[in-house]
């Protein structure tokens, strides 16, 4: 749109939304990365570790998840209050998640802001099959997972051209 629709549409003027747009900019420029120096999740060695990861997540495999873990890996799933730092901790949460939610979850691999992530679909105890449940994005480094971002939100998934209610359980 132009500036003079948005101005329309906002009800305020040409010069208020230019202020605006030039304001943004240079907050965007000033706090993150411009999108050139976003990079797209190329390393083999990355891409190899995040595959065994969802290879192992898919199986409830806890003690594969865990061999796949920094020492000081962190899991963090905002916006709820948890954070959560060292090998032991994620493998005793991941044990409590495939203890709460069963086994039988499908993951699938998309880039999330540069990054490498994985889209979780959940058992779904309706009606079998599974269910759209969360993205995770991982930092890796080393070979190891050193940080996990799980956003517990299936509204982000048609963001990514995932279905958000609902897939095949089988691949």
């Amino acid at each position: 749109m132009s500036a003079a629709e948005v101005a329309q549409v906002l009800d305020t003027s040409v010069a208020s939304v230019n202020s605006s747009l030039q304001r943004a900019r240079a907050t965007l420029q000033a706090t993150g990365p411009v999108l050139e120096e976003l990079r797209e999740p190329v390393d083999p060695g990355e891409r190899a570790v995040i595959e065994r990861y969802l290879a192992a997540f898919e199986a409830a495999d806890v003690p594969g998840l865990t061999r796949l873990l920094a020492d000081d890996v962190a899991l963090e799933m905002p916006p709820v209050n948890l954070w959560l730092a060292g090998r032991a901790h994620y493998r005793e949460f991941m044990e409590r998640i495939f203890d709460m939610r069963g086994a039988g979850w499908r993951l699938l691999p998309v880039n999330a802001n540069g990054s490498t992530a994985l889209a979780a679909y959940a058992p779904d105890p309706a009606g079998g099959g599974v269910r759209a449940h969360s993205l995770q994005v991982f930092e890796v480094a080393g070979g190891l997972v050193r940080r996990c971002v799980t956003f517990v939100d299936p509204a982000v998934f048609p963001l990514f051209g995932l279905p958000a209610t609902a897939i095949s359980a089988s691949r």
